[in-house]
C-alpha cells in the first residue's frame, strides 16, 4: 500500500461505524468526543450547524461533509440558539456497522435535516503523525467541481443509505473508507503553494521525502539506514536526513522504528504468525530484541498485545 493509505489501514481496530439520522426541527444534538477515533458528518438532506467549543457556528448543507480527525465533541442543530440534547450516539456502545434510525422527540413537523454520522476507530496509541497535524474539524463544502471525487462518494453513500438492498451492508463500510481517503486527499491538495515547506502535506509533496517514505512502507524489514534511505530520495545523506526531519517531524530511523512497531501491531491483531515471524516481517532478526522494542512502544509485550487485541475483537463481535 501507499503512505496514505497506510495512514489509516495499519492504525484500525475495526470497521468504520456510522448511523443515519433525521431530525425535524426545531432541534440540536450533542455528539461526544470519541478518543482515539476520527469522526465525520455528512449532511444527506436539509441543512444544519456545527456547533464547537471555541469555534464560530458553521452553516452545513446537503452533500457538505465535516471532518474530526481526533473526535472532538461537538454539536449539530438546526439554529445555534436550539437548545441541545444529550448525546444519542456513544463510543462506549456497540452497534452495527451502520444503524437506520429517527430521531423527533418533540414530535414535531419542521423541515427534516438527515446525517450520516461516524467513526473510523484507530489505536489511539498508533495514531499517525498526520492526522495529528490536522485541526480539530474540517468542513468541506458540497462542491462537484472542486471535490469531484468527494461529491461522488456523498451521493453513493445517500443511494444506499436512503433505500437499503443486498449488499449494502458491505457497500457502506467501504464507501466510508473511500469517503475518509477523498477528505484526507483534499486536504493534502490544498496546501498554500506559498505554504511552510513542513508537515505531513509537504512531505507527501516532496518527491525525495515521499520516496524515502513509500520504501520504509513498502518494506520495513529492509535493514535501512539513513545512507540506504538517502540513495532512495537520491539525495547526500545529510541534505536527506535534514529535510526529512524538517518535513516528517522526526529522525529517518526514529519514523523507522515507529512505523515497524506499527505494522508489527496490526500483524498481531490480524494473523496468527509465530512472534518470530512477526519480528522478522518488520525487519527483527531476533524475537528476543522485537519483544523489547514492542514493549517499550505499546507498553505491554507483543503475546499480551495479541490476547488483549482478541478480547477485544470478541467483544465488538459478540455486541455488533
Amino acid at each position: 500500500m501507499d503512505v496514505l493509505s497506510d495512514v489509516i489501514t495499519v492504525a484500525r481496530t475495526g470497521r468504520p461505524r456510522s448511523a443515519w439520522v433525521r431530525w425535524h426541527a426545531p432541534w440540536g444534538q450533542r455528539f461526544a468526543a470519541v478518543p482515539g477515533a476520527v469522526a465525520f458528518q455528512v449532511v444527506l438532506e436539509g441543512s444544519c450547524w456545527f456547533l464547537a467549543p471555541g469555534a464560530e457556528p458553521v452553516r452545513l448543507g446537503a452533500g457538505d461533509v465535516l471532518f474530526l480527525p481526533h473526535g472532538s465533541g461537538h454539536a449539530l442543530a438546526d439554529d445555534p440558539a436550539t437548545p441541545l440534547t444529550a448525546p444519542v450516539c456513544k463510543p462506549d456502545e456497540p452497534g452495527d456497522a451502520y444503524v437506520a434510525d429517527t430521531v423527533d422527540r418533540l414530535g414535531l413537523s419542521g423541515p427534516a435535516t438527515v446525517v450520516l454520522c461516524g467513526a473510523h476507530e484507530l489505536d489511539p496509541t498508533r495514531t499517525h503523525p498526520l492526522l495529528l497535524t490536522l485541526p480539530d474539524f474540517l468542513h468541506l463544502p458540497a462542491d462537484p467541481d472542486r471535490h469531484p471525487e468527494l461529491h461522488a462518494a456523498v451521493t453513493l453513500l445517500a443511494a444506499e443509505v436512503s433505500s437499503p438492498r443486498p449488499g449494502t451492508g458491505a457497500i457502506i463500510p467501504a464507501l466510508l473508507d473511500t469517503l475518509l481517503m477523498y477528505v484526507l486527499r483534499s486536504r493534502l491538495a490544498e496546501r498554500p503553494a506559498d505554504g511552510p515547506a513542513t508537515g505531513w502535506a509537504a512531505a507527501l509533496a516532496d518527491p525525495a521525502v515521499a520516496a524515502a517514505l513509500q520504501a520504509v512502507h513498502h518494506a520495513p524489514a529492509e535493514p535501512w539506514t539513513v545512507g540506504k534511505l538517502a540513495a532512495e530520495a537520491g539525495l547526500s545523506r545529510a541534505a536527506f536526513a535534514r529535510r526529512f526531519a524538517t518535513t516528517v517531524g522526526r529522525p529517518p530511523l526514529g519514523y523507522l522504528t515507529w512505523w515497524r512497531m506499527t505494522a508489527a501491531a496490526r500483524h498481531l491483531r490480524a494473523t496468527d504468525a509465530p512472534l518470530r515471524v512477526v519480528a522478522a516481517r518488520v525487519g527483527y532478526g531476533s524475537e528476543f530484541a522485537f519483544a523489547a522494542a514492542f514493549k517499550r512502544a505499546h507498553g505491554m509485550a507483543p503475546g499480551t498485545y495479541r490476547s488483549y487485541a482478541a478480547h477485544r475483537d470478541q467483544l465488538a463481535d459478540e455486541h455488533g
